[in-house]
């Protein structure tokens, strides 16, 4: 389980997150690879000063069996957003799914679905919550 956050906080940490995508689709646009936008998002976020895990295993457990390294998720910032970096033209309802199941998992209160492959980043953003504080 991660560390609680307010909701303040939590919003906070977000902008920050989605004004870094905002940069980098702003200096490359679509088209590179997931893998060199996540390292581009990487790169802004430490140069922020957050903490930041990635392609962090995240546990199924099962019948009070726990499974390892099931599910990776892209990057965790601060122990308390979860952000999940595509690049492709459109993203399809499994993506959200996958970004809902991952913060069920992992517990995380907030999770990114950021889609460098759309035409401008502010149609590649989906937020979702998982029991977000009041």
């Amino acid at each position: 389980m991660v560390s609680p956050a307010t909701a303040d906080a939590l919003n906070s940490l977000t902008s920050i997150i989605i004004s870094a995508a905002i940069g980098i689709h702003r200096t490359f646009g679509p088209g590179l690879l997931e893998h060199a936008y996540l390292a581009c998002l990487c790169h802004e976020l430490k140069s922020a000063g957050l903490g930041i895990e990635v392609q962090k295993a995240l546990p199924l457990i099962y019948r009070g069996v726990k499974i390892d390294c099931v599910y990776r998720a892209d990057l965790i910032v601060e122990r308390v957003v979860l952000v999940e970096v595509k690049a492709i033209d459109i993203l399809s309802p499994f993506h959200g799914k996958q970004l809902n199941t991952y913060l069920r998992l992992g517990e995380y209160p907030v999770g990114l679905l950021l889609n460098f492959g759309a035409p401008t980043m502010k149609e590649g953003i989906k937020r979702i919550v998982n029991g977000f504080p009041s």
